[in-house]
């Protein structure tokens, strides 16, 4: 098998860090985000054919400055920093950085000064976005600068013989009008990079490390019947056919019909054993007056796990549990790609125990939601299974605020189910990310029949995204959201008000808890 290309992405705290990763990705080049502080000898194995550095907050002076090994620029490989990135390879390379005369956040005008390089096929003056409070105002020894704006005199900066390359700019972010090109110069022009990381040559080399991983061992695969992991069961089965062993868990928080769902789909379909086992009152007494969002994903997590484990002895033993996590989940839920902050915890990663007697096998660990769907489509799929909106592993658990009850999840599955059948009905539910309904811990007075009402409310939220990472509120019809709102409050007992969530993320995330 052809060795793979890799691309190094060091992550410096950049809000923008995974976009770096998912343009390299667009560009069919396969790339990973590491930690800034990574061992000279963990990128040696990574064999990159080039680094890029990302931006960040820090400035480079300061106390606790995510700093990296400066020996990255002896490899002889190509370095491009990015903001943050460039007033690094200045820092240590011998150069000089400062405050800024005037902050730039926004965007800009950049002039080229050298169309070749990074900027080759890049026309003259061309709009790029800015966000730094720094500048460089003395080149290390060997560079030349090759770009300029109003505010930067030195924009961008080169050293042809080391390839290393910085930019003051973000090339990853859709403002930057030449992002993509500035980009794909520097994997293809100055890396030497051929672009032949695809969904085929993804899957043969997933088919080929889960062989290797696993052996003879079996695999329990932990199957919601959500996209993620209905991809990685039918990658698993190709890999390993009879060593595959499916568990679908009814946790008791999932929605209506969803389980009977999940045994037609691939008992019938694709011919995958499959047992079904049903977890509800165990999950929904572990979860009796709870109401802190973290501990619920804790217990489910734990919860799922001592099933799994369980059910794994009945099967004569396992020694891997497979998921679904994707890359966005990783980022999401654990600060060890970089200096970010966690968020919150996710279900297939910060919900699992330290120690369980399974191991973990993530295919799509590295990948994006529309990268899995892909591979879904090459291994046959349905696309009414693809193109189903994203479901968290802790389900209705999460969009009840509060205490988790029979009644309670009575109220949300019926409210779910009206407000996806109207999406569909109205042709809309292709058109968003992902579309579901929250119980809020919140009473309301209204008036039914001429009667007092005071009862619940539910709030609707639909969303448009590429990946997950950021979203916007979907604008939905008002006619749509009309029908919506009057079905659920006429065939819902014990709602008497909807109201509909225009957070984008950030700063919200899509799910409430």
């Amino acid at each position: 098998m052809k060795q793979q290309e890799n691309i190094l992405i060091l992550d410096f705290g950049s809000q923008y860090t995974q976009l770096i990763a998912r343009r390299v990705r667009e560009l069919h080049v396969y790339c990973e985000i590491h930690p800034f502080n990574i061992s000279i000898e963990k990128v040696g194995e990574f064999s990159p054919k080039g680094i890029i550095l990302s931006g960040g907050p820090s400035s480079v002076y300061a106390s606790g400055a995510p700093i990296s090994d400066k020996k990255i620029f002896e490899l002889g490989v190509p370095v491009l920093g990015i903001c943050y990135g460039l007033q690094l390879i200045a820092y240590q390379l011998g150069g000089e950085v400062d405050k800024a005369a005037r902050r730039e956040f926004g965007r800009a005008k950049l002039v080229v000064d050298s169309p070749d390089g990074i900027f080759k096929d890049v026309e003259r003056e061309t709009d790029v976005w800015m966000s730094h409070g720094d500048s460089l105002t003395k080149l290390p020894p060997g560079f030349q600068p090759v770009a300029h704006s109003a505010n930067a005199p030195i924009c961008a900066i080169r050293d042809g013989v080391k390839r290393i390359y910085g930019v003051q700019f973000h090339p990853e972010v859709a403002h930057t009008k030449a992002g993509k090109k500035i980009l794909s110069n520097f994997l293809f022009e100055i890396c030497g990079c051929q672009g032949d990381w695809n969904t085929e040559s993804f899957i043969e080399r997933s088919v080929s490390e889960i062989r290797v991983n696993v052996g003879t061992a079996k695999v329990l695969c932990a199957l919601s019947g959500g996209v993620d992991s209905s991809v990685a069961a039918v990658l698993l089965h190709k890999a390993i056919g009879k060593q595959l062993y499916c568990i679908h868990i009814d946790n008791g928080v999932m929605r209506r019909g969803e389980s009977a769902h999940v045994v037609k789909t691939f008992r019938d379909r694709f011919h995958i054993p499959l047992d079904v086992v049903d977890g509800t009152n165990l999950f929904l007494g572990r979860l009796k007056a709870v109401t802190d969002p973290e501990q619920k994903r804790k217990i489910i997590g734990k919860t799922f796990i001592d099933v799994f484990e369980a059910e794994a002895k009945k099967a004569g033993g396992g020694a891997f549990l497979a998921q679904g996590t994707l890359y966005p989940d990783v980022i999401e839920s654990t600060s060890f790609k970089g200096p970010s902050a966690t968020i919150k915890s996710h279900h297939n990663v910060g919900g699992l125990p330290e120690k369980m007697n399974l191991k973990l096998i993530e295919p799509f660990r590295e990948l994006f939601k529309d990268e899995v769907r892909e591979v879904g489509r090459v291994l046959g799929l349905p696309e009414s299974l693809l193109m189903r909106h994203p479901f968290p592993g802790p389900g209705l658990a999460i969009r009840i605020l509060g205490e988790v009850t029979p009644e309670r999840l009575e109220i949300l599955r019926s409210a779910d189910d009206i407000f996806l059948e109207e999406l569909r009905r109205n042709n809309v539910y292709d058109e968003v990310w992902q579309a579901f309904t929250v119980l809020l811990p919140v009473q309301s007075v209204g008036v039914m029949g001429d009667e007092r009402t005071y009862e619940n409310t539910i709030a609707v939220r639909a969303v448009t995204s590429v990946d997950g990472m950021t979203a916007d509120w979907a604008q939905l019809p008002y006619h749509v959201l009309g029908t919506i709102s009057n079905r659920i409050i006429n065939e819902v007992r014990g709602v008497n008000r909807v109201v509909y969530d225009i957070s984008s993320k950030p700063p919200a995330t899509i799910e409430w808890e």
